[in-house]
């Protein structure tokens, strides 16, 4: 159950409300994603010429950091929604308890796949501890920007060999990359939610209508929508198909 390097998901807001706007931003990841993961899903059965770097070439890098930085602003604006909207703890609770869940599915699945390179702390490990904060903490949209700033720009001044251990690096503040099919640290990474969620409290104060406005009928930004509203389920199991498709093609053709 992985898909790396650098898996993405995101938790939707976990209330019967919808706000298609933040569902179709979340949608147009997803879709991202997904080619990205096609992409290095072929490289890895050697079906690119030439074999592409997704570990250092900024053509594949850059396109991941768009696609977390996506994600992760999606799951500070969709807190702020819930937090409007008082969505109840045990809602909340079993949305968590299913990401946690996924999560743990994707570092064992990683360790069968990848055992010298298995995900311990990756996207879906990240939100779990992120959304946990932007629940709990009781802080206004000034609150939310000024700890996105600290936690942005922390990594870039702070970083110390404690943090390299398997048990710390979880926090961010490494002095070298782990060895992982997929690292979303805390920091900086927690930054990106919480500017989220102060996004979205500040427009659901002064202008609503930016998040709670309509989108086309169109069949694309309906579709987007959709899909984003399936981003849990759609991160699961994109890849075991995408690499079963890739498998099954490939013993089709020798």
């Amino acid at each position: 159950m992985i898909s790396a390097p650098s898996s993405f998901c995101l938790a939707s807001m976990p209330s019967t409300t919808r706000f298609a706007r933040i569902d179709a931003l979340r949608g147009l990841a997803m879709v991202w994603m997904t080619v990205f993961h096609f992409a290095f899903d072929l490289n890895q059965a050697r079906w690119l010429h030439p074999r592409q770097n997704f570990v250092d070439d900024p053509f594949w890098t850059v396109q991941r950091v768009v696609i977390v930085t996506i994600f992760l602003l999606c799951v500070g604006l969709s807190q702020a929604v819930a937090r409007e909207a008082k969505v109840p703890a045990r809602r909340f609770l079993r949305r968590w308890g299913q990401i946690v869940a996924c999560a743990l599915l994707v570092s064992l699945g990683s360790m069968w796949m990848f055992p010298s390179s298995w995900i311990s702390f990756g996207v879906l490990h990240a939100v779990a501890v992120m959304l946990l904060l932007l629940r709990g903490l009781p802080l206004g949209a000034a609150g939310w920007s000024g700890l996105a700033g600290v936690a942005l720009l922390l990594p870039a001044f702070v970083a110390h060999a404690w943090f390299d251990s398997p048990w710390t690096r979880w926090i961010g503040l490494v002095t070298h990359l782990p060895v992982t099919q997929d690292y979303v640290p805390l920091l900086p990474w927690l930054g990106v939610a919480a500017a989220g969620q102060a996004l979205g409290l500040w427009l659901l104060a002064r202008h609503p209508a930016v998040l709670k406005g309509p989108i086309p009928e169109g069949r694309l930004s309906q579709g987007l929508a959709w899909m984003g509203r399936q981003a849990l389920p759609w991160y699961m199991l994109h890849q075991p198909v995408m690499i079963g498709a890739i498998w099954a093609a490939g013993a089709l053709l020798r």
